[in-house]
């Protein structure tokens, strides 16, 4: 038989030791797999099973096994290529329990196939309502006791007749989802370590002639003296580069843990299907022909991942310059561009495969080193994203530089670069355009919006490549600084102050210059930067060394950081004859090594050395922030507000509008009621029984957005019905009207919404009502859910909230109130993925508390779970 499972149910998914696998449900015609499968077991794995000897399955079981109702029975197998290397059922019992088991192949166990196959069966129960998984488990199978254990759901167990009775609440826990996010970061990591750490490379496609794809990589290889093998592959050529040439991959004598694709496109996807059989682990495309070149291509681009998936490999590209890593260890080069740069600790992802030859001599010429390096092409598999999980634990990384076209998973990115920025620094270039074949951007969130999310999540944007080299320069190699306060110490009059003119720009706190005269030299400058060192009102020096007449330029690098190595805790920056790059390194000729820690960058200009200096204060005072966490959610007010969405949508996929005042009553927020009055004489109805004074308004979301649309402070039914015939000749006879009581003053009118966007998950954006802020789009956004310092920034990132702390006399309001009310936002967002949109408008923010005057609320079914929600998965 065949039933309907959710397309969510499938999934690609990377195990422990970074190898991949897909999970689907069982089917019928998955009945010769089971049986190999079963075949492949040992007795003991058999017996922990179903308690005793069992060497064969019969039709009839194999039959039950694959034949489920995708309701009460539900069975989830992982394969690799064409095999079943594992199966996770459960089998309802009564209503929300049902028995789980599960069997993994013995050649597949220790690899984390059950703890993802786990995951899965949790969340497609708990959408069939199961809440408790119970097992029966043999004391001696402590592989499966450990994993239901280890999984972080609430777990009891008992023992009795010889046998261990486990049961496992599936409500997700904080442990529950720590736990998650760990298996993730360590699954993901060592996938890009496998890429980054190869034993041996396979150059597929390299050709006789010298300039083409893959012999450049090939050359590339052998001049970076790999640490490893290196294997041509070419049909007919016996030796490339005078090394052994094979006919195949399948034909080398060897293991190949790495191969690099230059073939035709067409050709890719045989190959892939070779480099599986040879046990390959990671794949390099350098081809082109996929995603970029339109549809066809994006289809054969697919293809790709899916068999590469399917086979256990990660795929870097296609269409892509290559991958590098400086380890000594290692020494690998498997790119186009035959100069890397030298160790450093620098760890650089980049999506452009036409930028990365340009970008990495960029690095090199400043002298800045590198850990690893990554163009991800088309980024049809390995992401930003899984490069960040690697370079969070590589000890060899203390900096992060993404150039990044697309963001496949947003959601993903703030979250672990909120985790990682606290270590390390990230910083990104967010190109404004998306080139053909990449995944889509972030659509629908301006672009100041993605700068916000970016800011909440800790993460430097910067708007160029320029930039990110000047930032990157600092942070790697110069501790952050403690404050804004800088001290400039100078040679030129001229420079010093617009280094000071600089400062103030950029939101810094320049103290009086230095200046030492332009015949200064090492002695003068070193007692000049001891001195700012010294000073408690410095955080930062910037030196600028601009001689009349070059002189002793050698001697003056070497005092400036003979000095700040005698001083450390305060980050020191250059303008060093009007060069950019690292001291020691720009008083040699010719480029040189990575200069180490403790070496002073140097820029072009004193405003560049300022703009750097400015991003890393504010990125010191990100990190300073206490990390609070966003309330826990749940309760008795979530449930009736769950209850409230799921009669709402009753199976349908909506969009439908519910009644916004009873969703937010659930939470305990009272919406005052606007009843629509057909007439005058209704209005003074309604007004009578609301309480004077009252307000007269558009009813309609759009017209309410204009200037003039409401009427304030009517006292009496004169008023009203005046009011009323006035606003209803200016909207039109057949306009909604409402009737509200007059809320009190004074306060600042504010709006509040959230959406749920299709990449992002839900956000939490924020501004004032006037109608000023609403042209200027003075808005602030956050991802939900918010903690209660999300909202504080949200609330101070907005341009007109000086208006909300009692400046331009206004009185200052109950902001704890407002910020509350963001908080509960965005928990409310992040509980039901249903809320298509909340707005909440106006809100009024007064002396002592604040008053919701308007909301609407629309909800729609999810297709599926959010990006980063639900069981771990490859995008």
């Amino acid at each position: 038989m065949e039933a309907y499972y959710p397309a969510h149910w499938e999934a690609d998914v990377v195990l422990a030791d970074g190898g991949t696998a897909h999970v689907r449900p069982i089917r019928p015609a998955d009945a010769d797999r089971l049986l190999a499968f079963y075949s492949r077991l040992s007795e003991e794995t058999i017996y922990f099973r179903f308690f005793g000897p069992r060497p064969r399955l019969s039709d009839r079981e194999v039959e039950r096994f694959t034949n489920v109702d995708y309701t009460d029975r539900v069975a989830l197998i992982a394969t690799i290529g064409d095999e079943m290397v594992a199966v996770i059922r459960y089998d309802k019992i009564e209503d929300g329990e049902a028995e789980v088991a599960f069997l993994v192949e013995d050649a597949h166990q220790g690899r984390g196939v059950a703890s993802v196959l786990l995951e899965h069966l949790a969340a497609t129960a708990r959408e069939r309502g199961i809440v408790r998984f119970v097992a029966d488990v043999l004391p001696a199978n402590r592989r499966m006791t450990g994993v239901l254990r280890q999984a972080g759901y609430t777990a009891e167990s008992r023992f009795a007749d010889g046998v261990v009775r486990m049961t496992l609440d599936l409500t997700p826990t904080e442990t529950s989802q720590e736990v998650t996010a760990a298996r993730e970061h360590r699954a993901e990591s060592r996938s890009i370590q496998r890429l980054l750490t190869p034993g041996s490379v396979a150059v597929i496609g390299a050709s006789r002639e010298p300039g083409g794809v893959g012999h450049t990589v090939l050359r590339n290889l052998l001049a970076g003296d790999f640490a490893g093998p290196v294997y041509p592959v070419h049909r007919e050529a016996r030796a490339l580069a005078g090394v052994r040439a094979y006919p195949s991959v399948t034909a080398i004598d060897g293991e190949v843990d790495l191969a690099v694709l230059a073939v035709p496109a067409e050709g890719v996807l045989d190959v892939v299907v070779e480099c599986a059989e040879k046990g390959v682990r990671g794949l390099i495309v350098v081809s082109s022909g996929f995603g970029e070149t339109g549809p066809q291509g994006r289809a054969r681009q697919d293809e790709l991942v899916r068999i590469a998936r399917a086979h256990g490999l990660r795929v870097v590209g296609p269409n892509c310059l290559g991958i590098a890593n400086t380890d000594p260890a290692v020494r690998l080069n498997a790119t186009l561009a035959a100069t890397i740069p030298a160790r450093g600790r620098v760890g650089f992802f980049s999506q452009s495969g036409a930028l990365g030859t340009t970008l990495l001599q960029r690095v090199a010429e400043r002298n800045m080193g590198i850990s690893s390096f990554v163009s991800a092409g088309n980024r049809a598999d390995v992401s930003g994203n899984d490069l960040l999980q690697f370079w969070e634990e590589d000890p060899a990384t203390e900096v992060v530089l993404l150039y990044l076209e697309s963001l496949g998973n947003p959601r993903k990115f703030a979250r672990l670069t909120r985790r990682i920025s606290r270590r390390k620094p990230v910083v990104v270039v967010k190109s404004g355009g998306v080139p053909a074949g990449h995944a889509a951007p972030v659509l629908g969130l301006p672009d100041a919006a993605l700068s916000m999310l970016f800011a909440q999540a800790g993460v430097i944007r910067v708007d160029d490549l320029t930039q990110q080299f000047d930032v990157a320069q600092l942070l790697a190699y110069q501790p952050l600084p403690a404050g804004p306060r800088v001290g400039v110490v100078s040679n030129s009059d001229a420079l010093a102050l617009l280094a000071g003119d600089a400062c103030v720009t950029a939101g810094l706190e320049p103290r009086p210059p230095v200046n030492i005269g332009a015949q200064a030299g090492a002695a003068e400058f070193g007692e000049a930067l001891a001195g700012r060192l010294a000073d408690p009102e410095v955080d930062a020096v910037v030196v600028i060394y601009m001689p009349p007449i070059p002189r002793d330029a050698a001697g003056v690098a070497a005092e400036l950081l003979r000095v700040s190595a005698e001083r450390p805790g305060k980050p020191v920056l250059a303008t060093f004859e009007g060069r950019f790059g690292m001291l020691p390194e720009l008083s040699r000729e010719g480029p040189g090594r990575d200069p180490g820690r403790g070496s002073v960058p140097s820029y072009a200009a004193p405003e560049e050395a300022v703009r750097a200096l400015a991003h890393a204060v504010r990125h010191a005072m990100w990190r300073e922030r206490p990390m609070d966490h966003p309330p826990s959610g749940g309760g008795e007010g979530t449930a009736q507000a769950r209850d409230l969405v799921h009669r709402t949508l009753d199976g349908g996929e909506g969009p439908v509008e519910l009644d916004a005042a009873l969703l937010l009553g659930c939470y305990g927020v009272r919406v005052w009621p606007s009843p629509l009055a057909a007439g005058p004489g209704e209005a003074v109805e309604i007004a009578e029984r609301l309480g004077w004074p009252v307000v007269v308004k558009a009813a309609d979301p759009e017209a309410a957005s204009r200037a003039g649309t409401i009427r304030l402070g009517l006292s009496g039914p004169d008023a009203l019905r005046q009011a009323y015939a006035d606003l209803s000749a200016q909207l039109g006879p057949d306009a909604p009207i409402a009737v509200q009581r007059m809320a009190p003053q004074p306060a600042v009118p504010a709006v509040i919404n959230v959406v749920e966007h299709p990449a992002a998950g839900p956000v939490v954006s924020f501004g004032l009502g006037e109608v000023t802020a609403r042209l200027l789009g003075d808005r602030a956004y956050r991802l939900a859910p918010l903690s209660s310092g999300d909202a504080a920034e949200l609330i101070r990132s907005i341009k007109a909230a000086p208006l909300l702390f009692g400046e331009y006399g206004y009185p200052p309001v109950a902001v704890a109130a407002l910020r509350e009310l963001l908080v509960l936002a965005g928990r409310m967002a992040d509980e039901l993925p249903e809320l298509s949109r909340l707005d909440l408008d106006p809100v009024l923010v007064g002396e002592s508390g604040v008053t919701v005057l308007g909301a609407r609320a629309v909800l729609r079914n999810p297709s599926g779970p959010r990006l980063d929600g639900g069981p771990r998965r490859l995008a």
